[in-house]
């Protein structure tokens, strides 16, 4: 479905802009939030800022057909957070790299280092189910792989509250040992959770692929605004890293 990417892709070059206007989710922390509470909120408006323009949203929650009502549809022309590989935009240069992590209570010893640890088989562990598909996250897969089906619960990307959101609250109820979840995502609700849990990163098998790389997504053929948008990357990968350590962002 290259579909609506391509015909548009321009809008944001064919006439000086008056606003970045960006796509986001409004209640998907610790991304964003219409409160302006996210970590890409706070790039977005370091970018407004660089750029001298005023900071304008199209909120849609992020689900099926984002990209194609968002930015297919010209109601706004960047998404701050992307994987950079995603295929459906032209996209920047990273701009950070997170991981999956361990999340656990504080209490537990000593911590789980890697999905090998010979206790896993005894523990509940959570999931998170990402894709229009329900497909496993990769530590899932693995998880999978070396025979975890029975003692692993997933979490859906979809519903009341974020998935990882979930599996935090599962752990503090007990209703899970651990979950194996997004490194963003897992630092800031696991910070906030009502009992102490501790968050490790896991050592990456070789055949496994845990770390990604984030950079922001515009519609294709916006070439002039994806420079822009390298540009600031580059000049100030400072600032955004001060963002990202706020919110502990593993990396």
């Amino acid at each position: 479905m290259a579909f609506a990417l391509n015909f548009a892709g321009a809008a944001f070059a064919q006439a000086a802009p008056d606003a970045l206007r960006v796509c986001a989710d409004p209640d998907n922390l610790p991304y964003s939030r219409a409160d302006g509470s996210g970590f890409e909120n706070r790039i977005a408006q370091t970018l407004a800022d660089d750029l001298k323009l005023p900071l304008q949203y199209e909120w849609l929650p992020d689900r099926r057909g984002f990209v194609r009502k968002t930015l297919g549809e010209q109601k706004c022309d960047l998404i701050v957070g992307v994987p950079a590989q995603f295929e459906r935009t032209a996209n920047t240069r990273p701009y950070y790299r997170s991981t999956y992590v361990f999340v656990e209570r504080a209490t537990a010893a000593p911590p789980v280092h890697s999905l090998d640890d010979p206790r896993l088989p005894k523990l509940r562990i959570g999931v998170q189910l990402i894709g229009n598909d329900l497909a496993a996250s990769p530590p899932g897969e693995l998880l999978a792989r070396h025979g975890h089906t029975q003692n692993v619960r997933g979490f859906t990307l979809a519903g009341e509250t974020p998935s990882a959101e979930r599996a935090v609250d599962a752990i503090v109820r007990g209703d899970i040992d651990a979950a194996v979840l997004w490194g963003p995502q897992a630092a800031y609700f696991a910070r906030r959770a009502a009992a102490p849990l501790r968050v490790t990163k896991l050592q990456v098998p070789a055949d496994a692929h845990f770390e990604f790389a984030i950079a922001m997504g515009v519609r294709r053929g916006d070439k002039e605004l994806r420079e822009r948008l390298d540009d600031f990357i580059r000049r100030r990968q400072a600032d955004i890293d001060v963002i990202l350590a706020e919110y502990e962002v593993p990396q």
